[in-house]
């Protein structure tokens, strides 16, 4: 199936960018044009959990009110889309959160801000200090599973999605909070979150149904008219 090609491509494009990619950022951040992380630091926080979260929260319980209070039949089912897309978001991006909190700490990566005493591969399992908080990369993870989640609901603007979630993933390399490593594996963990939750809802018939490549496509599309 084409999920476990992807799936079997994502591990290696990980596995790859740590050995080839994380060593040569480490050891180059202090060298970074100083421009590099102004403009990390200038994105980096749209990739906080906290206000997708919120507006997550907003359009699941904003719908459902709308849903209770109109009377028009296509309104209602406007507010209940608007709802399930809500709880379709909101799903994705805490389950993937905390899965990614919960690797975090067991991993026990160090960050690059300690490349030079320890190198890119230092662990200290089950720490729980901060600095050992490197792989996945939490920004990375709830960026990958939101964008993917609006690449699900609006397939026609996912390459769209796609490079703004590579740009916003990639401030987190230009501030020096992690190694090139950490942000794709943050991605591809927020993006299979999406994947699954979508697959999820096209068994209960919300929101998507499967396609014939195996991949969930909106049962119609998105706020049609």
């Amino acid at each position: 199936m084409r999920w476990r090609a992807c799936l079997f491509m994502t591990a290696n494009a990980v596995l790859i960018s740590a050995l080839l990619l994380d060593a040569p950022v480490g050891a180059g951040i202090r060298h970074f044009n100083p421009s590099i992380p102004f403009f990390g630091r200038l994105l980096t926080d749209l990739g906080q959990s906290d206000w997708l979260i919120a507006i997550s929260v907003f359009l699941l319980f904003e719908g459902w009110a709308r849903a209770r209070l109109t009377q028009p039949a296509r309104c209602r089912c406007r507010a209940v889309q608007t709802s399930r897309i809500g709880g379709y978001l909101l799903c994705s991006i805490v389950l993937s959160g905390l899965v990614a909190n919960l690797l975090k700490r067991i991993i026990g990566r160090a960050r690059p801000m300690h490349f030079d005493d320890l190198g890119s591969f230092a662990f200290s399992p089950f720490s729980r200090h901060a600095d050992f908080a490197s792989f996945p990369s939490g920004h990375a993870t709830t960026i990958g599973a939101f964008f993917a989640a609006l690449a699900f609901l609006f397939p026609r603007y996912r390459f769209v999605f796609a490079a703004s979630a590579l740009w916003l993933a990639a401030t987190r390399v230009m501030v020096g909070a992690h190694y090139p490593s950490d942000v794709v594996a943050g991605l591809a963990l927020g993006g299979w979150f999406s994947f699954m939750v979508a697959v999820l809802y096209s068994r209960y018939g919300l929101l998507f149904r499967i396609g014939e490549d195996g991949l969930p496509v909106p049962k119609r599309p998105t706020f049609a008219k």
